[in-house]
């Protein structure tokens, strides 16, 4: 599951119901820093012993940031995913154009309402009985502002996050280049995925896929390397593994399926995916996963 925020806009149970279908499953869960379910509600309905991740929207505040993720750790989260491309938002013309910012309506901002460092710096507790409206709302902006940060994330600060997350694999999303790429070993982490964030934070970004293979080419196995790129069917899933990826991650269809009809739909999008995948990887003529690489695809010469 590729880390989708703000999932209770789609239908009531949101994060609860896209989680614990992955948790059926068995596939890795990423939750959103701008989640609309809590660390504690997303582990409990994705079930004891699944894999779960957690993508960071790095906070300005790093006693927040050593909070939420101490909260990930506690909660089950193995894999900690650093958003590095988002750290103010892009000229997004859509959302200007309908004023969209949920955030503002306390909707994506759980995860900072239930944060203990937050309250002690607000000085009250915004989910309190006795909590006012006022409360509530500067709560969430506080949240938003602190991981819209508005200054950009630099290498030679990861050692913040290492600090507090240990040796768990740490991957940074958002990664484009191949210099990103080199850098990201050089400093010691643990993956890359290649997302452009859906096309959502500059108009004209290359697309994952085309800067899949240099990528793949350039750290030579030494990297996990994820991708985010408009995955939609298992030939998509397909055609990324075989160009070097390591893994996918699902989103849109995910949340497609979530907005029909909940977790059922969520059920059956995943489902489909999978077993169209596992179809093409037969018809293609490979036994195993093992068998999947870029001699079976044909590059289309412009």
């Amino acid at each position: 599951m590729a880390p989708v925020g703000v999932q209770t806009l789609f239908h009531p149970t949101g994060e609860r119901a896209t989680s614990k279908v992955f948790g059926e499953l068995g596939l890795p869960y990423t939750l959103s820093t701008a989640s609309s379910t809590g660390f504690a509600e997303v582990a409990a309905s994705n079930g004891a012993g699944n894999p779960r991740w957690y993508q960071l929207y790095w906070p300005s505040d790093d006693d927040l940031t050593r909070s939420y993720l101490l909260t990930a750790k506690e909660n089950g989260y193995e894999v900690l995913v650093v958003t590095v491309d988002t750290w103010d938002l892009g000229w997004r013309t859509r959302d200007l154009d309908r004023g969209f910012l949920p955030f503002i309506n306390g909707v994506g901002v759980q995860i900072g309402l239930e944060d203990p460092v937050a309250h002690q710096k607000l000085g009250f507790n915004p989910l309190a009985a006795n909590a006012t409206a006022e409360q509530k709302q500067t709560a969430a902006l506080y949240h938003t502002i602190t991981t819209s940060r508005g200054v950009s994330p630099t290498w030679r600060n990861l050692w913040k996050l290492r600090e507090v997350w240990g040796d768990a694999p740490i991957l940074l999303k958002g990664v484009q280049s191949v210099a990103d790429a080199r850098a990201a070993l050089d400093w010691g982490l643990d993956g890359v995925i290649l997302s452009n964030h859906g096309g959502r934070q500059i108009d004209g970004a290359i697309g994952s896929l085309d800067a899949l293979p240099a990528i793949v080419e350039a750290v030579k196995g030494k990297l996990a390397i994820g991708f985010d790129g408009g995955i939609r069917s298992g030939a998509d899933i397909f055609k990324a593994l075989a160009l070097g990826a390591d893994f996918v991650q699902l989103g849109r269809p995910i949340l497609w399926g979530l907005a029909h009809e909940g977790e059922k739909s969520v059920r059956h999008v995943l489902k489909s995916l999978l077993a169209e995948f596992e179809i093409t990887v037969g018809l293609v003529g490979c036994s195993s996963l093992e068998d999947v690489n870029e001699s079976l695809l044909v590059k289309n010469r412009r």
